[in-house]
């Protein structure tokens, strides 16, 4: 076992994920165990002053509140809790709500983003704990583990693996696990 690693109840309970040397801000790699996988981070790269916007990925270590999942394209992770998505499922990136960074489901002014897309991005989205508890308006929202791109494009400031990647990674979560962004 990888040091630094745990193995906890059948399963990774922590991924760190750090830039890959060389590579251009928003290329990363993700260690899970004995796992290292090509990951996408946020166009500009890592910080520790994350602001909403800022194309940034917050540097930290934010536990896996939940997943969510689109029914038929991936299999739920046996140890960590998982919902299905519905087309009108949205979560709120606008800054001036009392909503902000939280789930929404239909129609609202707010400004959001859909969890039930076209380009399947979101076919597996992993809530991250960076800025839900408490909440502080302009630091950052919508930050995600999720489906990349083929390419591994640069995200908004989320952590993304491609979908067979994020396949092989799900079954192997322990519960409580925690990504380490550094």
């Amino acid at each position: 076992m990888t040091e630094g690693f745990s193995r906890h109840h059948g399963g990774v309970s922590t991924l760190k994920v750090a830039r890959r040397i060389g590579g251009r801000p928003h290329e990363g790699r993700l260690i899970a165990g004995d796992l290292v996988l090509p990951c996408a981070l946020g166009r500009s790269g890592i910080t520790r002053r994350k602001r909403e916007g800022d194309g940034a990925t917050p540097a930290g270590r934010f536990a896996l509140l939940s997943v969510y999942l689109r029914r038929g394209r991936a299999a739920a992770p046996r140890l960590v809790a998982a919902r299905f998505t519905r087309p009108d499922d949205l979560w709120c990136d606008d800054a001036r709500s009392f909503l902000y960074n939280r789930p929404l489901r239909g129609k609202t002014p707010l400004g959001h983003e859909r969890l039930w897309r076209s380009d399947h991005l979101y076919d597996v989205v992993g809530v991250l704990d960076y800025n839900i508890r408490p909440r502080v308006l302009g630091r950052g929202s919508a930050i995600f583990f999720h489906i990349a791109t083929e390419t591994l494009g640069p995200t908004a400031g989320c952590v993304a693996l491609r979908a067979r990647d994020m396949a092989r990674l799900l079954p192997r979560l322990a519960a409580g696990v925690c990504i380490v962004v550094d």
